[in-house]
């Protein structure tokens, strides 16, 4: 099993005074709260989870009994448990920037690969579980319990913390799944009157749910009370597969298929997590995006290969503007809006009428938006004959022609083009046709707009440019296609947010190709963003070998220091990149720098517990740096319990007296 020890350190009893005061809420129920707090010795952010201690007055011990055993579980799909603070009856534990995959997959729109990605990591940290003798049950798989890091890489939470008791019967069991909100994630076995604790088999069936919901961007069941949840499951009903959107790759059937053996009637029929791993792992393998990307063999194991991970950092939502019918919307004379959906265009083509082509629906949508999103030609044709407004726009701001490129309807694009449609009108966030050409990657559309006046530098609210969107998702054609119709400036505009150039996007995002394109158009590589982090800074960070040794040979600077004080080698060392922190290292970079904080970039993989970077810089001869209180990096290494550290450091040459 490759889970890499990521935990930091042995099981703690935290006293309130070990964090800073201002503690953070980031979620409340009546179980208890969670926190973001900060440890005061080593500046690190961490998650404090309270309990409530009515509610948990018998099982709270327990609770603690539990967890300080998890807490010695380490593999890199599942979070690690720091300790517990018993003044605040509460678990410490890793914190994640980026949250619950809940609440992502219902802010931004996510590319195949990256749902691919997440599928897959969560099927290995349950493989995980299920591998210990005996089992681990999470009980509580759910998308709010899948968290993700400031990669965007999955860790299961809430693991193992309710188990079936003795004596237990199926009624308390299910109460306990409607207290938290889990029903729409349990197996029909769990409401009929078969006998026994629950098994493995009903984590596989929650599994198939969190598939599901991934793939979708949907929640299941939604707008039905429990009992007609546990109806429709006990029925054999599941999530309707329709909701998935399309276009889909061919990947996808296949990944449809393990989904529905996971949600299996019949308990018995449900793989286990190690065959499903197996297969889900060769299913990313053919999602991977061909070249660099796809197939980048750096010399650290540990390390995989990034995707672009959303549609869109800055344009939250993108496919939010759902072109459903509301109930208002079906009662429209002759059911036009009904026959769209049918696809009985025939039929629609006959009865549409006029005054059915001036109505309002809600969302401020048009007939016209309805039959674009239809993607049948000759009855946009004919809506249009009928004097549609080629350019009217919903609540959010989508025209005609942004819903065409949305769905990527070559065809009907060039009829609204030819119509009338603005290339230039923008959504409620300025985004206009062409952002949405460039972040999808579709280099037809991008040439049929650019060539109909759509300003290849035109920003939206955020201060993005097509350019921007490009570079981040990897599209190089596009970028190409951009950069011939632009000046000379455009390799070097900053988006607002985080003022970053292409250059930038590229290299965070990996995507080798267009970093090299970029910097042979004299884009600068020690440009920095409003962080102060340069090109390097953010590929080292991430991983992304190859970038960083092209940065290299065009004169990245190694010790270049963002607002944190970090060079690139500090980001490398706390991530563990030991093939990158070689290639720093042969290119001149300072060992023995100190960040803001005093430390130096041993002293981060000290803290981390990355062994193979530890020895590395060893032989720099940073073995003894001293840091903020004179902390060397074996006090880190004995803090944090890193016991292979630990013995790595002490067997270093001591310095030779003089």
């Amino acid at each position: 099993m490759d889970c890499p020890d990521q935990s930091p350190g042995q099981f703690t009893d935290f006293k309130k005074g070990d964090f800073e005061a201002n503690w953070t809420k980031l979620a409340e129920s009546k179980f208890g709260h969670v926190y973001q707090v900060k440890l005061k010795l080593l500046r690190e952010k961490c998650t404090l989870k309270t309990f409530d201690t009515i509610l948990y007055a018998n099982n709270y011990r327990k609770i603690i009994d539990e967890v300080s055993k998890i807490a010695q579980l380490k593999c890199k799909y599942i979070i690690s448990i720091y300790g517990m603070c018993s003044e605040a009856s509460a678990v410490v534990m890793e914190y994640m920037s980026n949250g619950s995959l809940y609440s992502l997959l219902a802010s931004y729109s996510f590319m195949w690969s990256k749902k691919f990605q997440m599928i897959h990591e969560i099927a290995m940290g349950m493989n995980f579980l299920h591998s210990m003798k005996p089992p681990l049950l999470h009980l509580n798989l759910k998308t709010s319990n899948v968290l993700l890091d400031d990669h965007l890489h999955v860790k299961i939470a809430d693991f193992g913390l309710f188990h079936w008791e003795e004596g237990m019967n199926k009624n308390a069991f299910t109460e306990y799944l409607i207290a938290r909100g889990n029903i729409r994630y349990s197996p029909p076995e769990i409401f009929t009157q078969s006998s026994g604790p629950p098994g493995t088999t009903f984590d596989v069936y929650g599994f198939g749910i969190v598939m599901w919901e991934i793939l979708s961007q949907k929640k299941p069941y939604p707008g039905c009370s429990v009992p007609a949840v546990i109806l429709q499951v006990s029925q054999g009903k599941r999530p309707c597969l329709d909701f998935l959107p399309a276009p889909r790759p061919s990947e996808c059937d296949e990944m449809i298929s393990i989904m529905k053996q996971c949600w299996n009637q019949d308990h018995s029929k449900r793989p286990l997590f190690l065959d499903t791993v197996r297969k889900t792992e060769c299913l990313n393998e053919g999602l991977k995006i061909p070249g660099p990307m796809g197939c980048q063999n750096n010399g650290d194991a540990k390390q995989e290969s990034y995707y672009s991970w959303l549609i869109s950092p800055v344009h939250q939502d993108s496919f939010a503007e759902k072109l459903n019918f509301s109930s208002d919307d079906q009662n429209v004379e002759d059911g036009v809006l009904s026959l769209l959906t049918k696809k009985d265009f025939g039929s629609f083509r006959q009865s549409v009428k006029r005054e059915h082509v001036c109505m309002q629906f809600s969302g401020q949508k048009s007939l016209l938006h309805f039959t674009v999103a239809s993607g049948d030609l000759e009855s946009v044709k004919h809506v249009l004959s009928l004097g549609a407004e080629v350019n009217s726009a919903t609540a959010k701001g989508y025209t005609p022609l942004i819903i065409a490129v949305l769905q990527r309807f070559h065809d009907i694009i060039l009829l609204l083009l030819e119509h009338g449609a603005s290339v230039t009108q923008g959504d409620e966030d300025q985004w206009t046709a062409l952002h949405f050409a460039a972040q999808n990657g579709d280099d037809r559309i991008v040439r049929i707009l650019l060539d109909k006046g759509a300003l290849p530098n035109a920003r939206e609210k955020s201060g993005w440019i097509p350019l921007h969107l490009a570079s981040q998702n990897g599209h190089e054609s596009v970028v190409r296609l951009l950069i011939s119709r632009s000046s000379e400036e455009a390799v070097v505009e900053r988006e607002e947010e985080n003022g970053r150039t292409p250059i930038h996007l590229a290299a965070f995002y990996g995507h080798l190709n267009i970093v090299k394109l970029l910097l042979t158009l004299k884009a600068d590589p020690n440009g920095t963003d409003s962080s102060l982090s340069t090109a390097l800074h953010l590929s080292a960070e991430r991983g992304h070998n190859r970038v960083v040794r092209h940065l290299l040979r065009f004169g990245a600077k190694t010790d270049a220091t963002d607002k944190r004080g970090c060079t690139p080698l500090h980001l490398a060392a706390l991530w563990g990149h030991t093939g990158i922190c070689r290639q720093l290292l042969s290119n001149g970079a300072n060992p023995e720098t100190k960040n803001l904080q005093g430390w130096t970039p041993i002293h981060l993989a000290a803290l981390k517990g990355h062994e193979g970077v530890v020895v590395q810089l060893s032989q720099h001869g940073c073995v003894n740096s001293k840091g903020q209180n004179g902390w060397t990096p074996l006090h880190f290494a004995c803090q944090q319990g890193q016991g292979d550290v630990v013995a790595k450091l002490l067997a270093q040459p001591k310095p030779t007296q003089t």
